[in-house]
């Protein structure tokens, strides 16, 4: 399927100019800048030179001084507290980061993870039992919470206090929790709205620092958790949640905790720099895998692991979780492709809604995401749960997906989400309806141009322009994330140096050797993944354009500049 080449909006020029003079950097390292709404030589240095200092002020965050003052009262009166969190990345070292400083100052501390299939999202009722047994006096909700209302008010009921710890979307009520930390409460003017459950977990231990005294070099140990849950969350890198990212991956490069230590030998990244994107691909799926296989507390287990013995045999046991997950998801995705290849009616739709009981709960989200990027169009994969079908939905960029489940609730039992990714569940027999209703309100809502996969491109750029200043001040835009990608750059006309060739297993892919027509002798390597298809076109001498991002290619020791090719597109003469 071809794609649209969105070339972005340039910045001001005056501003880049302005920027280039006083950096001495090139117009196009300006630009990028400009787009990202630096505009002086004072901005592009808190840019490239991320501070702590730069961190705001936690106690701006609505109700932080009554979370600080009941934490204190917890521990001076020596109360049993439990620490609780959802089962995902963001919500498991959440839990680990609150669990690892509180551990030495609370004597009689637990934390609780609930079950991703008996309990679910959320405060679970099951978990306020189990704290009314245990005798729990204060409750540490970490990212979620926002919207349990009801649950808290019984919670109440039963002498429990909560202290809620949240970065979603809040309903038109609060819970009555002796305090609710979350920036996007429209009461709370906190300067920066984008932190992770973690993030905001992080902000209350600085708070509770900053009154108590306590070095932030304490702080500073748990940074590698707080990036690993930026990255693994998707949130935007850029403010606060940029301070943190650089920081944390200062600590997760060079000191890493046992447990992170440890996941990470089993991603296979030890001995390189790990990245935002290592995190997301690598350590991310494999914290992920316990609570989607098995069950989430094992994640808390070994971020807060302090035996080698015990970290080596915990590792092992979640990365088989992991080769599990893949496994589940690879053989679960190519069942739904071949239930649509099999319904040529299926590949006419504007939709895909996907139904077996036999599929595993937790893997249909990752089956959802691969099956919206094959077809690219909006999906919901669903299985059997507890007698009722349940699953996930994603979207294409600019769909919202939410205001189209939205549309069907009279046919859902229960639906959450937000614009790209939902989570639904509906009682078996309303599945066809659901079905034929989701496709009209997909097929009346959906534009031409959202049925089509876009590439963001930040800027053209000759290839004679990538140098070694270019690429090394390019390295520092890092970390990348959402709102600071990893820049695209777009080049026209360029030629085959005659030595490309399709490479992979199944010749899949494009090795590519490329150059200008201007005569240059450098010569720049690429590749293609799953582009094979264009070799014939390159292969002419025709002239040809490229988007791409620039990276770095480690192969036998040697490391070298490499492009990785979004797209091709041939002229056509």
């Amino acid at each position: 399927m071809d794609k649209i080449w969105n070339l972005k909006g340039q910045g001001d020029i005056n501003i880049i100019k302005h920027l280039s003079a006083a950096l001495d950097v090139n117009m196009v390292i300006a630009n990028l800048l400009a787009q990202r709404n630096v505009t002086n030589y004072q901005e592009a240095q808190a840019f490239f030179r991320p501070k702590m200092a730069d961190l705001h002020n936690p106690f701006l965050m609505k109700d932080m001084d009554k979370a600080v003052e009941r934490l204190e009262q917890a521990i001076k009166q020596e109360e049993k507290v439990l620490i609780y969190g959802d089962y995902d990345v963001d919500g498991t070292t959440s839990v680990a980061l609150m669990y690892q400083f509180l551990r030495s100052r609370i004597k009689n501390l637990d934390y609780y993870i609930p079950d991703r299939y008996t309990e679910g999202y959320g405060i679970s009722p099951q978990s306020i039992q189990y704290a009314h047994e245990e005798n729990v006096s204060l409750v540490i909700v970490l990212d979620c919470g926002i919207k349990a209302v009801e649950k808290i008010k019984h919670a109440k009921s039963l002498g429990i206090d909560f202290i809620i710890c949240d970065h979603h979307n809040p309903d038109d009520e609060i819970p009555d929790a002796v305090a609710v930390l979350d920036p996007k409460r429209p009461d709370c003017s906190y300067p920066y709205k984008e932190l992770s459950g973690c993030g905001v977990g992080y902000k209350f231990l600085q708070a509770y620092s900053l009154k108590n005294e306590i070095p932030y070099a304490e702080l500073d140990e748990l940074l590698d958790l707080v990036v690993v849950s930026i990255a693994s969350d998707i949130v935007p890198v850029t403010g606060e949640n940029r301070v943190l990212a650089y920081y944390g991956l200062k600590k997760l490069n060079s000191n890493p905790s046992l447990g992170l230590k440890t996941i990470m030998g089993y991603s296979g990244i030890n001995g390189s720099e790990i990245t935002i994107s290592d995190i997301v691909f690598k350590i991310g799926p494999r914290l992920n895998a316990s609570g989607r296989i098995e069950h989430g507390k094992k994640s808390v287990a070994i971020l807060t692991i302090t035996s080698e013995e015990e970290a080596d045999r915990l590792g092992d046991e979640i990365n088989s979780y992991n080769e599990i997950r893949k496994t589940l998801d690879r053989d679960i995705t190519q069942e739904a492709l071949d239930m649509i290849e099999r319904n040529p009616e299926l590949n006419n739709k504007k939709s895909t809604v996907l139904y077996n009981r036999d599929w595993h709960k937790g893997v249909v989200g990752i089956v959802a995401s691969r099956i919206t990027e094959y077809f690219y169009r909006p999906t919901v994969i669903l299985t059997e749960s507890n007698g009722l079908a349940t699953g996930s939905a994603r979207s294409v960029k600019d769909f919202d997906l939410y205001e189209a489940i939205g549309k069907c609730s009279d046919l859902l039992e229960s639906y959450g989400g937000h614009m790209y990714a939902a989570g639904l569940t509906l009682k078996i027999e309303n599945i066809p309806a659901f079905i034929q209703r989701f496709e009209e309100i997909v097929e009346d809502l959906i534009t031409d141009k959202q049925q089509i996969e876009a590439v963001e491109i930040d800027s053209k750029l000759q290839l004679s322009e990538i140098t070694p200043k270019f690429f090394r001040i390019l390295k520092q835009f890092a970390p990348f994330g959402p709102h600071n990608m990893l820049p695209v750059f777009l080049t026209e006309n360029v030629l085959d140096y005659g030595t490309s060739r399709p490479v992979g297993k199944n010749i899949e892919h494009l090795k590519l050797d490329l150059v200008e027509p201007t005569g240059s002798s450098s010569i720049f390597s690429g590749i293609a993944f799953n582009q094979a298809e264009h070799y014939d076109a390159i292969s002419q001498g025709l002239p040809f354009d490229i988007c791409y991002s620039i990276t770095e290619n480690e192969f036998r020791g040697k490391t070298n500049l490499q492009l990785y090719i979004k797209d091709i597109k041939a002229k056509v003469y």
